[in-house]
């Protein structure tokens, strides 16, 4: 832990834990349905089958329930650890009327500033605007020579985006039935689709800066361009063409908003419930196992917690092998890591001049080549900073924290990095762990010093996180923030859908469709209307986007 100034706090935090904790005696089965994990996914999926009257039983290992999508509390001050932003909310878009759905309306959201995200190449800067014309004017009053170039590259986006609704749809698909769609997908999906960010960036473009800031956002799913799919770019950049917003009163409001729906039908959402095992038998999933002992039966049983997880960790490793998980497993390969920085400041963001804008603080425009270096030499630049300023974002932290701000800094990093301390335990990793994690800390806190000037000496708490922290709390085994690599094989592994080969076990969250928020949350209501069937899912479906919600405060732009 790092601060300027040490200081003790009297102020009590305000409440952002979600769900009840576990004891055996409060369980009120028998259950329909078990989900394994409280992300947004697992929370989507039971929502879904809770609308249709199941009584669904969640099982979350955190003190709090909402996976990446919650928040926590130190020292008079709170953060979130995953939700900086979310985009398409402010109009009736899917990810908004799903939202609606699994939150009955009561999440609300604020816009960010019109640029919402800051993007520095070195001392240079740019800023991605809201509104699809505004951006692309903005790019082109940067980069007049490549007007045609940019008008590709939006056309792009759109149609793979498009296309993604395709592939979407094959995740409802039996085995036999995707072969024949994956032909048919040939014709229905541009052939750049899934290639490279990069390779399908330089074939409309020569100048390495404009793909250097229209890969700025690279971070939000963990592959730099030469890496990454195209595929979750154009996804990403669609998600925000017309800006960010912030959830009103924190991430944790998320959880806390969802939870009711699947409590009005008998369910449940435990913490300190740590599955161990997936409970099979005669050739299906049957329960679970919790640590301590305690054993739990329903007819379906939903993963929440990552394909490697489920098939290295909680089923028997002789079931997988006969269903040959252990060879797909073989095919993907784990997200990046991180290395997190959560801020408190005395002062309120106005008195601070925190804007509600992210920045993106790049070293120079080689992305690859600098997470590369920094891969082989951690004393080289960071290939990225990300900083977020939350309480700026959201319109109540003001009256619930006052004089107060929060700010957060993510870098990439490596398990490799801190693999050495993976057997020691969480605050006491020891001395020489500190001195390597604070070394990285204050690097970060310069980055942001070198941003906003006025914040240095300003700085009341501060406390870092590491890929060992992510593996503590959330069970991913190297600390992997994004369940899988976005790689381009990520996207043509057909076994990643909602329904797996045993009877009985479904899967759900962030590794079935893609990363983020809304990647998870979609995943979610598909895996759930595949549990209710034909009729029921297809009568929810059109519940849920028959709704025309409000438009979110602070919207301003109308959808593309």
């Amino acid at each position: 832990m790092t601060t300027d100034t040490k200081t003790k706090s009297s102020k009590k935090s305000h409440s952002v834990r979600n769900g009840r904790r576990y004891k055996n005696e409060r369980l009120d089965g028998p259950y329909d349905a078990i989900v394994i994990g409280s992300g947004i996914g697992g929370l989507t999926t039971a929502t879904a089958l809770s609308a249709k009257g199941k009584k669904v039983l969640v099982l979350e290992q955190h003190y709090t329930a909402g996976g990446f999508t919650h928040s926590y509390s130190r020292k008079g001050y709170e953060w979130d650890v995953g939700v900086h932003y979310i985009g398409d909310v402010g109009y009736p878009t899917v990810s908004r009327k799903l939202f609606d759905f699994v939150t009955n309306s009561n999440l609300k959201w604020a816009a960010m500033d019109k640029a919402y995200d800051r993007i520095f190449l070195g001392e240079e800067s740019f800023d991605f605007v809201a509104g699809k014309q505004a951006f692309a004017d903005q790019l082109k009053n940067k980069f007049p020579k490549e007007s045609s170039a940019i008008d590709t590259y939006m056309q792009m986006i759109d149609k793979t985006s498009k296309g993604m609704r395709w592939f979407t749809l094959s995740k409802l698909l039996k085995p036999w039935q995707q072969s024949l769609f994956s032909l048919v997908m040939k014709f229905l999906v541009p052939g750049y689709f899934n290639k490279t960010t990069y390779d399908v960036l330089k074939s409309i473009t020569d100048d390495e800066k404009l793909i250097a800031i229209l890969t700025g956002q690279w971070g939000d799913n963990g592959m730099p361009p030469k890496s990454g799919s195209f595929i979750i770019h154009s996804l990403i950049a669609k998600h925000y063409i017309n800006g960010g917003y912030y959830p009103v009163g924190g991430a944790s409001q998320i959880a806390r908003t969802i939870i009711p729906q699947i409590k009005a039908t008998g369910g449940e959402v435990f913490t300190h419930a740590t599955v161990e095992q997936i409970i099979t038998s005669n050739g299906r999933a049957s329960g679970v196992k919790l640590k301590g002992g305690d054993e739990i039966f329903a007819p379906i049983i939903i993963s929440n917690v990552g394909v490697f997880n489920t098939f290295e960790k909680l089923l028997p490793q002789t079931v997988c092998q006969k269903l040959g998980y252990d060879k797909k497993l073989k095919t993907i390969n784990r997200s990046m890591t991180n290395m997190g920085l959560f801020i408190g400041l005395k002062g309120d963001p106005e008195s601070l001049s925190l804007p509600k804008t992210n920045f993106w603080i790049y070293p120079d425009q080689n992305h690859d080549e600098n997470v590369e270096a920094f891969a082989k030499d951690h004393t080289k630049p960071m290939p990225v900073v990300y900083i977020s300023f939350p309480s700026a974002k959201d319109p109540s932290f003001k009256s619930r924290y006052p004089n107060r701000s929060t700010i957060e800094i993510v870098a990439p990093a490596s398990f490799q990095m801190f693999e050495k301390w993976k057997d020691t335990s969480w605050r006491k990793r020891g001395k020489e762990y500190e001195e390597f994690r604070d070394y990285f800390t204050e690097r970060m806190l310069e980055a942001l010093y070198q941003k906003m000037p006025q914040l240095r000496g300003k700085v009341d708490f501060c406390e870092a996180s590491t890929p060992l922290s992510t593996k503590y709390f959330s069970f991913y085994e190297e600390g992997e923030i994004y369940g899988l690599d976005h790689d381009a094989s990520r996207f043509t592994q057909g076994w990643l859908q909602p329904k797996s080969k045993l009877p009985g076990l479904w899967l759900t969250g962030q590794d079935v469709l893609s990363c983020g928020v809304v990647g998870a949350m979609i995943a979610g209501f598909l895996t759930g209307i595949q549990i209710l069937g034909l009729r029921d899912g297809m009568a929810l479906g059109k519940e849920v986007f028959a709704n025309k919600p409000e438009p979110a405060e602070g919207w301003v732009v109308s959808s593309d």
